[in-house]
């Protein structure tokens, strides 16, 4: 049981829907049953999570980087908030049985039901003719708090489209947004499994929250598209949590001026950020001017040895990656992976041949607190194909300041070593500040 009161007032129940997570152990995937919660405050607010399947030992209410402290009442867990977040209530360390607790900021989009431009889906279960709603450009399709959507919400060749509301697409839905060939296209507050962009200009996508389960599941994916945005988006995915890729799944060219921040990434498996991999050997792309900036990364598993990576920059099918950005990004013990992976690689299982360079890459703010993290690599392909300038600005792992000229670093030692890192052959000016 849920419930929330302003200090002091009412206590009010909060609806809990049950959400499929994916749970991997000895590479065997099973099924199992989290729940989902959201509300919307401003100011402040206390909040009451009772766990009905025994006492409570433990608890915590991740991203641990905002400092929510719980207080712990026999079978109940008290705590308070003063801004919004996409927080994951977990208790006695289980994270396959816990709560996504969405607190928005208060909407303010008013709903004028005689707008001949609005597309209302009010409180309740929809079932969309055929599975899925093909949305006509100039159109804003709002999904009120309490409705149900099943189908997907398909925004395909339009232009000037909104996705609004607190509403939910049904958990059972794949890709439950996609947005391809299209332009100045809005997505805001919903709850769904995978939000692509493909063929694009001018995506926003905001406090949208996706939860995966399904294999190749992907949150949030980019394919050769330009000027993409996310801001506060949480993404727990059964794949890659968010990627830009080129030429891919129909899509042709390559991808310029993608953001994301103040969001949280969730990875059961693969990758919480990859970007790379795929594109176009015969006319190859150019991915650039990239930036992730102010996120968490509560989890990464990855069990593929050669394809890892919380922040991966992977240059394939003769990809050029270059002007990339990581900005105060902070990671939480994961399970298994590496904590950066930059490479020029041929990976025959998703390549055809290798690219063509990673450069001018930017690691500034980056803490890591845990002890599971693999070695990372920094690795080009050959003297042709390098990974060249890139430079970590201000990397602490488990408390320790990372730097060329760490006093605590004996002279004859390298600073990748002492970080974990493994730098080969075919790379230039790495640096560590």
């Amino acid at each position: 049981m849920i419930k929330v009161r302003t200090p002091g007032g009412r206590w009010r129940n909060l609806y809990n829907y049950k959400v499929p997570v994916i749970k991997v152990i000895n590479g065997k995937s099973q099924v199992e049953d989290a729940s989902m919660a959201s509300f919307d405050f401003e100011d402040s607010v206390e909040v009451s999570v009772q766990f009905t399947k025994g006492m409570v030992n433990t608890a915590r209410v991740r991203p641990l980087s905002k400092g929510i402290k719980c207080q712990i009442k026999g079978n109940t867990l008290y705590f308070s908030l003063n801004r919004p977040g996409n927080l994951s209530v977990e208790v006695n360390g289980d994270i396959f049985h816990n709560l996504h607790l969405f607190a928005n900021p208060i909407e303010t989009f008013a709903v004028n039901k005689k707008d001949s431009n609005l597309i209302y889906f009010g409180p309740g279960l929809h079932k969309l003719k055929s599975g899925k709603l093909l949305i006509p450009s100039n159109k804003t399709v709002y999904v009120s708090g309490g409705a149900v959507i099943e189908g997907q919400l398909l925004v395909h060749n339009a232009h000037n489209v909104k996705i609004m509301g607190r509403g939910i697409i049904d958990p059972a839905v794949k890709m439950g947004v996609h947005i391809a060939n299209s332009k100045n296209v809005t997505v805001e507050g919903i709850e769904c499994t995978q939000c692509a962009t493909g063929g694009s200009d001018s995506i926003f996508i905001k406090n949208v929250k996706c939860i995966s389960y399904y294999g190749w599941g992907d949150g949030m994916n980019v394919f050769a598209s330009s000027h993409v945005f996310y801001d506060n988006v949480f993404c727990r995915t059964s794949d890659d949590c968010t990627t830009v890729y080129g030429t891919r799944m129909g899509f042709v060219g390559g991808a310029n001026d993608i953001v994301m921040r103040n969001s949280t990434l969730w990875a059961d498996v693969a990758h919480p950020i990859l970007i790379g991999t795929h594109g176009n050997v015969n006319n190859p792309d150019t991915l650039q001017n990239i930036t992730y900036e102010n996120i968490d990364i509560l989890d990464h598993n990855e069990m593929q040895i050669d394809y890892q990576g919380c922040m991966s920059i992977d240059a394939g099918d003769e990809n050029l990656i270059r002007n990339v950005t990581f900005k105060n990004i902070r990671i939480e013990d994961f399970r298994c992976g590496q904590l950066v992976n930059l490479r020029v690689f041929y990976n025959r299982k998703y390549c055809k041949a290798p690219g063509r360079a990673v450069e001018n890459i930017l690691f500034k703010d980056i803490t890591y607190n845990g002890s599971r993290a693999s070695t990372s690599i920094i690795n080009g392909y050959d003297s042709t194909r390098l990974v060249k300038n890139v430079v970590f600005e201000n990397l602490v792992i488990n408390g320790q300041k990372i730097s060329d000229n760490m006093p605590s670093k004996p002279s004859w030692y390298k600073t990748s070593d002492f970080a974990g890192f493994f730098v080969g052959d075919h790379t230039q000016n790495i640096r560590f500040k």
